[in-house]
């Protein structure tokens, strides 16, 4: 991997990062595939078609619906979803937060059952670092626990301590990985994750620590996932300094377009969430002048497409009055029109972000963004 700082405004960068698959300019929205497709019936064609440039998908949910090793048969998850540009494989260390009730941790790693079956499933740093060598993913994320945002201290050092361990063991099978034969990317990129909640003392320390490391890239875990907007900033504020600039820095979940201007003003290259396909599918859908829910019955009559000037491709043919009564009516189209629109937007605001921090306007465009959107 090369990675470039092109541009730069305060803490503000915008990058090349050359990997195996291809180009990503940052900063950049991941467009989110959990396994293996964005839900809302969008294909890998329709990802090009909204300019978008990786795709994310999860370890865990693809490890257990079809199978890593199944997928491997395939020459990876590239051939078998027919993308040709960068994936990131999420590690499944998010799944150790959100499947608590499913879920037990030791040092060696963490016992699971399926949420699917209840099947049993172990899950360490080098159980997941296979599963992501058999996916073939670009980037592959180091297997860790996020603990929630407002644990208590003792809680959230021993679980970051735990992490650190792992992480040095999710390198060393990595490394091993990518000198085997069979392996289907030998050039697969690792991601360390920075976990400590909201504590600044302990986020910074940790970041300290992994960025000794040496990693291709690092990431800020274990956010928005129950502490304030301002709370997450903060973190922000304190942390990011401390990974190496020189490298790629990803900000995991996050998440509303005035988050990720947010995030990009304090130095962040990469964002992923599931909020545009989410609420894509629901109905809810982004313009600069902040969300509408196409529900609402004031849109039964109106002609105009979701967003003067935009082009996706629900905008260039549809009206919202059209869109609006196929979600009424049930019609699948009415979701995937929405999710295509706001994939679009998101996509397309990065673009926006890239162009205003390469001309020296990004503060410029980040108050512009934050008075239209939250506008009343």
């Amino acid at each position: 991997m090369e990675y470039k700082i092109v541009a730069e405004e305060g803490r503000a960068k915008s990058a090349h990062v050359e990997t195996v698959h291809g180009t990503v300019e940052t900063p950049v929205f991941m467009n989110v595939g959990t396994v293996g497709a964005i839900k809302g019936a969008v294909s890998t064609n329709d990802l090009k078609d909204i300019g978008c440039q990786i795709e994310l998908s999860n370890t865990y949910h693809l490890h257990v619906r079809t199978g890593d090793k199944l997928i491997k048969e395939f020459g990876g998850l590239h051939k078998f979803m027919n993308w040709d540009r960068p994936i990131l494989t999420d590690s499944g260390g998010f799944q150790v937060f959100s499947l608590t009730s499913l879920r037990k941790i030791k040092e060696e790693g963490v016992y699971f059952n399926s949420h699917i079956d209840g099947h049993k499933i172990f899950m360490g740093p080098e159980e997941s670092m296979q599963i992501q060598s058999n996916l073939g993913s670009t980037i592959a994320m180091a297997f860790d626990e996020c603990p929630p945002a407002l644990a208590e201290r003792k809680y959230i050092e021993n679980s970051v301590a735990r992490t650190t361990r792992w992480l040095k063991r999710c390198k060393a099978e990595m490394q091993r990985l990518n000198s085997l034969e069979d392996t289907i990317n030998k050039e697969q990129l690792l991601f360390g994750i920075n976990q400590g909640g909201i504590l600044h003392d302990v986020r910074v320390a940790h970041a300290d620590e992994i960025s000794e490391l040496d990693l291709d890239g690092y990431a800020v875990g274990g956010l928005a996932v129950g502490e304030s907007h301002e709370e997450m900033y903060s973190v922000l504020d304190e942390v990011v300094p401390h990974l190496p600039r020189n490298k790629p820095t990803y900000l995991m979940g996050v998440g509303t377009p005035l988050n990720i201007i947010e995030g990009v003003a304090r130095g962040v290259d990469f964002f992923d969430c599931v909020y545009p396909s989410r609420n894509g599918r629901h109905g809810h859908v982004y313009t600069k002048f902040g969300k509408l829910n196409l529900y609402n019955k004031k849109y039964e009559l109106d002609s105009k497409p979701i967003e003067e000037g935009c082009n996706c491709p629900a905008c260039r043919s549809y009206s919202r009055a059209y869109i609006r009564h196929l979600l009424k009516a049930n019609e699948m189209l009415g979701l995937r029109l929405c999710t295509l629109h706001n994939l679009y937007f998101y996509n397309k605001m990065m673009e926006d972000i890239r162009t205003a921090i390469r001309e020296g306007r990004f503060e410029d465009y980040r108050r512009e963004m934050t008075e239209s959107m939250t506008r009343t």
